[in-house]
């Protein structure tokens, strides 16, 4: 083959080999590696929590009644208004002469953990102080309607404590004729200084504590 034919394919072949080496050669692009932020789970009432640990208490015990639900503030999910990012409550079961405590919570935190979780089986021989077993049918009213019911009492507390954190226990006691939630001013029960009870049943206001 003579000089000039191989010239002629060679030629060409070169180009589009400096072609290629020059597509490589260039950086590439990096990637749009934005992400969007992840939303924080929305905090619940205590009733939406309760049905959840109740549906799963079923299965360790058919006859499990509630004795005692209550709130769990948490950093990560702001509370508000009768919501809360977590909730605890404790079953028992008479023919298994048995309790346990169940959480719920929307997020992981520390050793709250998200969805429902069952802690260990408790021996428990009956009522034991004021707290008395009740039937799940008797919490009609849910957390952020006895907030409201409380609100409505406490104004002038509020507007003084705008910022006091806010705390909830549903019970039952010889004290009041239906299950009550307890609104509670404060970090605990404890060093409360304030706390209004409502009818988890009815939704009446009953009493303010100071």
């Amino acid at each position: 083959m003579s000089r000039s034919v191989v010239s002629q394919w060679s030629t060409p072949c070169l180009i589009l080999l400096s072609w290629l080496l020059a597509g490589c050669s260039e950086p590439s692009k990096p990637r749009n590696q934005s992400k969007e932020p992840i939303p924080v789970p929305a905090p619940v009432t205590g009733r939406f929590a309760f049905q959840r640990m109740y549906i799963q208490s079923r299965t360790w015990a058919p006859d499990v009644q509630p004795l005692r639900l209550s709130s769990i503030n948490l950093k990560q999910v702001a509370s508000a208004k009768g919501k809360c990012g977590a909730w605890q409550a404790t079953f028992v079961s008479p023919q298994k002469s048995k309790a346990r405590i169940y959480t719920f919570s929307v997020v992981e935190s520390g050793d709250v953990h998200e969805g429902v979780l069952a802690g260990r089986e408790e021996s428990w021989s009956g009522p034991r102080g004021q707290e008395r077993p009740f039937f799940p049918q008797a919490l009609k009213v849910d957390s952020d309607e006895a907030f409201a019911t409380a609100a409505q009492k406490s104004s002038d507390y509020i507007k003084k404590n705008p910022d006091m954190a806010v705390l909830f226990l549903l019970e039952f006691t010889p004290r009041f004729p239906n299950p009550t939630w307890r609104v509670i001013w404060g970090e605990s029960m404890g060093t409360s200084d304030y706390s209004v009870f409502v009818d988890a049943s009815t939704g009446q206001y009953l009493q303010t504590v100071r």
